[in-house]
């Protein structure tokens, strides 16, 4: 059976990089192979996960670059030297650009925090996500997973599962929740049904 060289790019904690390996191991992603984990700076909990579960690590940090095209060429070579086929976008906070998008289509998946359409585009990420959905007083929210292409949060939809909000919820158990019941079960769903496609 052929797997799916995949790259998980992450800037913080790596909380659904966890859940990717966590599925793994439990043997739901039998058609993806975790290849790479990339950092967007050192010292990150990501990368000790990484080393934890026995991936390959690096870090690509925009700031020790001179501009968004030497980032990206350095990002580009890092994943064509482990050759990587599909890429999770999970809590990666740069911006790609549109000719990153464009040399993966529907090859890159990103998460977000709220049921696209609702919540989400430019300025919608971490806790903003969750304090707007109070502000509006929703009863439902969730989580997307979806392509990246160039538009944020703009490519077409793999998967959705909704959370119900609470009474007396802050944004901070809002998110929880949400990370707890969809985003963790989600991700990793997502990338077993697109690089089992992929292996067709």
């Amino acid at each position: 059976m052929k797997t799916i060289k995949t790259a998980v790019l992450c800037s913080g904690g790596g909380t659904n990089l966890q859940a990717i390996i966590d599925s793994a191991a439990a043997g739901a992603l039998p058609h993806a192979e975790l290849a790479l984990v990339v950092g967007s700076k050192p010292g990150i909990y990501a990368l000790e996960r990484a080393t934890a579960a026995s991936i390959p690590s690096a870090v690509v940090a925009r700031r020790e670059h001179p501009d968004q095209a030497a980032f990206e060429a350095a990002l580009c070579a890092l994943l064509e030297e482990y050759e990587i086929e599909v890429i999770v976008l999970a809590g990666f906070l740069t911006v790609l650009s549109e000719s990153f998008v464009k040399r993966y289509p529907e090859r890159i998946l990103n998460v977000h925090p709220s049921l696209i359409p609702s919540f989400c585009g430019d300025g919608f990420y971490g806790l903003r996500v969750h304090e707007a959905a109070l502000e509006k007083g929703v009863k439902v929210t969730g989580a997307t997973v979806h392509f990246v292409n160039e538009i944020t949060d703009g490519g077409r939809i793999i998967a959705q599962k909704a959370v119900e909000v609470k009474e007396g919820d802050t944004p901070e158990t809002l998110q929880r929740r949400v990370m707890e019941e969809a985003e963790w079960k989600l991700l990793p769903a997502a990338l077993e049904t697109v690089c089992k496609q992929l292996s067709e």
